[in-house]
């Protein structure tokens, strides 16, 4: 809007004072040049009242006379006698010379210098007056600068009002953004009252309503969220119980080897999609916010010795994971669930793709500001462009597999919203190897 309005003011007055200064200067050329010719009917005036002059072969004519005049003017008055010969009676000192000068207007170089003429011949009286064109042109920029200073201050000031103006009427939309900004995603408060101008309050009305429309989104979202997951972990928990139901009451009963069969598969499935429910829940939250609530910190070895334990139990290999380095007294900028979750998801990646060998977490400090969490195996491992494939949600590696698909997505997200961030990279001699790394909480 200040461009647009400022632009337009500053090529219409521009315009506007092109405009006035050529035609300022046509007119003041004009008014110079009746000057001389006023100048020059003056002098034959005064001329004519002098006086007779001596008839040819009487007494001698007078002596010509120098008159001190002001610098950049000329003036030469002579007396004509006969056709051709013509004698000079009086001149200013500066002239440079009018002899030769046809009557009226012209613009000659005389001296070396550019002069506008006029010649006036009234009976025998001849008066030739001149202005020098640099003068002119001194007096003529001197005017446009007296006319012109006043017109660009005029046209900086209204500049300088116009910014004013339209900044104060535009900020309580400044405020409001600012407010907005600082605003975080999961707070659902209406705005403020603020006051604003009548021609900004309908926009003002909207973007709270707006709010409020998202407010009930979200509400409508997280309830949904935990409605279907109670009634999706309902019949789940009500499958699992009447699998050990069926094993409780078939176990002094010998079974078919395709229903004992069927009988493992169904425990399978269950613990997978209770383990998929879980990972999309997980996600689900993780995406809901946006940021850490300031001050959000836990104690590493907690987080790492709480991963271990639970990973271990889910796939029933204690003893699998070995850890290298000490991280006691080191806190990391991250909730202790999130940490602990991000950690086992690792952990239960690199156990069920190398069960038959231990898996090493490595935790180790980075310089004074960063913490490193390596999960190291020795499975069949990646290639680079997988590993740059496996955050995607429900990616697995090749078509088979038992995983959901979810867990990496879910530790790149964690370690996103801590401000943190997941590598993952092949190891030499086969296997994997995901570092997750995390900021080092200030001591307080």
């Amino acid at each position: 809007m200040l461009v647009i309005i400022g632009g337009s003011l500053l090529v219409l007055w521009s315009l506007v004072a092109a405009w006035m200064l050529a035609d300022l200067r046509s007119e003041l050329r004009t008014a110079l040049d009746d000057r001389l010719a006023a100048s020059a009917r003056m002098v034959a005036g005064l001329v004519a009242q002098l006086p007779p002059s001596p008839v040819p072969g009487g007494t001698p004519a007078p002596a010509l006379t120098d008159v001190i005049g002001r610098d950049g003017l000329a003036c030469e008055v002579s007396l004509l006698r006969g056709e051709v010969r013509m004698q000079p009676l009086a001149r200013t000192a500066s002239s440079p010379g009018l002899d030769d000068l046809p009557a009226g207007y012209s613009t000659r170089i005389l001296g070396g210098k550019a002069w506008r003429t006029y010649v006036l011949q009234d009976g025998p009286i001849r008066v030739a007056t001149a202005d020098r064109i640099d003068v002119r042109e001194t007096l003529l920029r001197d005017v446009a600068l007296t006319a012109g200073v006043p017109f660009a201050v005029a046209l900086a000031g209204s500049l300088a009002m116009l910014w004013f103006g339209i900044g104060g009427g535009l900020a309580p939309l400044e405020r409001m953004r600012k407010l907005l900004e600082r605003r975080r995603a999961d707070d659902d408060a209406p705005l403020p009252a603020m006051l604003v101008p009548k021609e900004l309050a309908p926009l003002v009305g909207t973007i709270s309503h707006l709010l409020e429309r998202v407010r009930a989104a979200i509400t409508r979202e997280r309830r949904f969220t935990d409605d279907a997951a109670h009634e999706l972990r309902t019949p789940l928990t009500a499958i699992k119980t009447h699998l050990q139901v069926l094993r409780l009451a078939s176990a002094g009963r010998p079974l078919a080897a395709g229903a004992k069969e069927a009988l493992g598969h169904a425990d399978d499935g269950v613990a997978r999609m209770h383990r998929t429910l879980e990972q999309l829940l997980l996600l689900a939250r993780l995406e809901s916010d946006e940021g850490l609530e300031p001050g959000t910190n836990c104690r590493a070895a907690d987080a790492v010795r709480e991963a271990i334990q639970d990973a271990e139990a889910a796939l029933g290999r204690p003893g699998q994971v070995l850890v290298e380095g000490s991280l006691d007294g080191v806190a990391v900028v991250a909730p202790c669930g999130l940490l602990a979750s991000a950690l086992r998801n690792l952990l239960d990646n690199a156990m069920r793709s190398a069960p038959a060998t231990p898996v090493t977490l490595r935790a180790e400090r980075r310089g004074d500001h960063r913490v490193s969490f390596a999960v190291l195996d020795r499975g069949p491992g990646l290639t680079e462009a997988e590993c740059a494939q496996a955050v995607q949600r429900f990616w697995r590696c090749g078509k088979a597999g038992s995983g959901s698909g979810l867990g990496l997505s879910i530790v790149s997200s964690i370690a996103e919203r801590c401000g943190g961030e997941l590598t993952l990279r092949p190891r030499m001699g086969g296997g994997l190897s995901a570092e997750l790394t995390l900021g080092v909480a200030a001591a307080k």
